[in-house]
């Protein structure tokens, strides 16, 4: 061994697996990419993406346009909406426009679009379950007209809701949500209102809910928790937090290894890794080496779910 490896103090590292992109952020990527390489840069994208400022610059370099609003887009180049999917007003005055435009909304997202017009058509009131602001609840409630859609982002707020008919009420959810505050507010709901219809399938995306369970299935082990994703990721939020809840003594959020302060470290023998839905491998591997330059480090995989889900791209970009 030499001095330096011996001079290192040992670490151990658990690295929560699955971890990282999933199929519909994987999916929207492509579609971006695909978009430039048939018809030239640039395509322009109405919001992020995904939130991941590695994989926005990444696509920015390739000759992607990213803009807040569709009249900053010009008629005569591609647009592509992003993965958390937009109001229905928003396609519609793209094709006033006479637009040409790649929807890469994820289909579990849309899954649930799907299911509030259903409620909607069959006259239920309809509750979302989300968090206000984020661009899926805007896409979401902007599926139908104003006022249509009731937000409820706490157990408190579910506690205190006031239906105008209790005995004709649905839900659905943001995809992106933690499983278990989730699980609170649909049971108090349920048991206030016990007719209230509810998802075929759980709205909660296979890749949040199995990102949760492998944070949850290491953390009680470590003294520190990293979760790599952005601060506007609300799945990357969401895993920070059942890091603490499992049993961490700390966690935070961090876009990439530059983002460690070695403060953390004091008095730590094991640390857990982890990476939101629309964070890249690379950024895990750099932050496994930035941590093994600096400790003994032992990395430790977990045997979580393997993913196998993926999602075909938009017919007009494979038939060409």
């Amino acid at each position: 061994m030499s001095n330096l490896a011996a001079s290192k103090s040992p670490l151990k590292v658990y690295l929560a697996t699955p971890r990282g992109f999933c199929a519909g952020v994987d999916r929207a990527i492509q579609i971006v990419e695909r978009a430039i390489e048939l018809y030239g840069a640039p395509v322009y994208v109405r919001h992020e993406i995904v939130h991941n400022k590695h994989v926005v610059d990444r696509l920015k370099a390739l000759g992607a346009v990213f803009v807040k609003e569709l009249d900053q887009c010009p008629t005569d180049r591609p647009v592509v909406f992003s993965a958390h999917g937009v109001p229905k007003s928003v396609p519609a005055a793209a094709q006033n426009r006479q637009m040409f435009f790649l929807d890469a909304t994820c289909p579990l997202v849309s899954k649930v679009h799907v299911e509030a017009e259903r409620h909607h058509r069959e006259g239920r009131e309809i509750i979302l379950i989300g968090h206000a602001g984020h661009p899926e609840v805007v896409g979401t409630m902007g599926q139908l007209p104003d006022g249509v859609v009731r937000l409820i982002e706490t157990a408190d707020e579910a506690r205190v809701f006031e239906p105008l008919d209790p005995k004709n009420l649905a839900f659905v959810t943001q995809t992106t949500l933690s499983v278990d505050d989730t699980s609170e507010i649909v049971g108090i709901l349920k048991s206030r209102f016990p007719n209230i219809s509810m998802p075929y399938k759980e709205d909660i995306c296979y890749a949040t809910t199995n990102r949760q369970d492998a944070v949850k299935n290491v953390s009680a082990d470590c003294d520190l928790f990293l979760v790599i994703g952005s601060k506007a990721s609300s799945n990357s939020q969401r895993l920070v937090e059942v890091a603490l809840r499992g049993g961490a003594r700390a966690a935070h959020l961090i876009d990439d290894a530059s983002h460690i302060d070695w403060s953390w470290f004091e008095g730590v023998s094991t640390v857990g890794v982890s990476a939101g839905a629309s964070a890249p491998e690379n950024l895990i591997s750099d932050l496994i080496k930035t941590i093994g330059d600096v400790y003994d480090a032992e990395v430790i995989e977990s045997n979580g779910v393997q993913e196998t889900v993926t999602f075909k791209l938009p017919r007009v970009l494979t038939e060409v």
